[in-house]
């Protein structure tokens, strides 16, 4: 009995002391070749989690604690930065030459490979290119490309074992949002093909008074320009767009400015946007058709505009010419409009 009561009473020590001194913290260290920097720097979405000092050597160690299991940056500088996933109890050691950051980076240790899986599907992603490649793709091309890609990371995502089952999750979520979004914008891409009758937008508001739909102008050529007063970017092609306009002013098209200007850039009103664009047209002696979408998202949503300026050229039958016609700046818009009947 008492040998049982000895050999209990030991289990139970070597238990509490495994418990005791399970970690609850993680171990960071590691070296970085060629480092100008003094300071590692942790951070996550809400903020900085630690600060790590770095010896001349380049070499680094120190411990941490995370409140969410996550994703976060290791970086050293506002250009060197580097995702490394942490969970309190992982052990891992980063090594590396600090001048090709990230890219030369070999993580080892517990808990290493999830950041190593990180890295791969970040190398399999910019391995991908040019979306628009993969969307200028006929159906059976496509269908083989996005299927091979498809192989391609769910290989990488099996490959590693031991990955911690919300990164899995999250990896697996991120899969098939990116695959749903392929085929998506390929389905829509067709649809905005050119040639195919463009969406409209009915009753916008005129700069000059009443309201203009896509129909007014059919018999023409229509270069739209979708954007807002409060974007840089749209504000720049303002002066190459009115010397263009200047230049076709008396060919068959017309040129057609829709802002998208809303409330919640605008003081909280709808007013308030409407009043903001009338002004921006009337102190900037904006040409051609001034027109504002108001509280109409229809055309937007149709063309899937995500940023602007976004430029549309449509034929007078209202088909489409280019869903994503060249700005005003570029070269090429002179080019194709030169190639056109105007």
């Amino acid at each position: 009995m008492k040998k049982i009561s000895l050999a209990l009473f030991t289990m139970l020590v070597i238990a509490s002391c495994t418990k005791e001194h399970s970690k609850e913290y993680i171990s960071l260290s590691g070296k970085l070749e060629n480092n100008k920097d003094s300071i590692i720097t942790i951070s996550g979405r809400t903020g900085v989690v630690k600060t790590i000092a770095i010896k001349e050597d380049g070499s680094f160690k120190d411990t941490l604690k995370v409140s969410k299991i996550d994703i976060y940056t290791f970086q050293t500088s506002k250009e060197k930065r580097a995702p490394i996933y942490l969970k309190n109890g992982f052990d891992i050691s980063i090594k590396g030459d600090a001048d090709k950051f990230m890219t030369s980076f070999t993580y080892s240790g517990n808990g290493a490979s999830n950041t190593n899986f990180i890295m791969a599907q970040l190398e399999k992603s910019q391995s991908i290119g040019n979306p628009a490649d993969i969307f200028a793709l006929d159906k059976d091309a496509f269908d083989t490309k996005v299927g091979l890609l498809k192989k391609e990371f769910d290989s990488i995502l099996t490959s590693y074992n031991d990955l911690d089952s919300s990164l899995v999750d999250m990896a697996s979520k991120q899969n098939t949002q990116m695959f749903e979004y392929f085929e998506k914008t390929y389905e829509s891409n067709k649809k905005m093909a050119k040639g195919n009758a463009s969406p409209k937008f009915e009753g916008y508001k005129d700069a000059k008074g009443g309201e203009k739909s896509l129909d007014s102008f059919k018999g023409k050529y229509v270069y739209i320009d979708v954007w807002a007063t409060w974007c840089g970017p749209c504000i720049r092609e303002i002066p190459s767009l009115k010397k263009i306009e200047k230049e076709y002013h008396n060919k068959n098209i017309e040129f057609v400015s829709i802002s998208t200007d809303e409330s919640r850039r605008s003081g909280g009103t709808w007013e308030a946007a409407e009043k903001k664009w009338r002004d921006f047209v009337k102190e900037n002696e904006l040409k051609g058709v001034q027109l504002w979408a108001g509280q109409d998202f229809s055309f937007q949503q149709a063309y899937q505009i995500s940023g602007i300026p976004r430029f549309i050229l449509i034929d007078p039958q209202g088909n489409i010419v280019d869903a994503n016609a060249p700005r005003p700046s570029d070269p090429r818009l002179k080019a194709l409009l030169e190639s056109l009947d105007i």
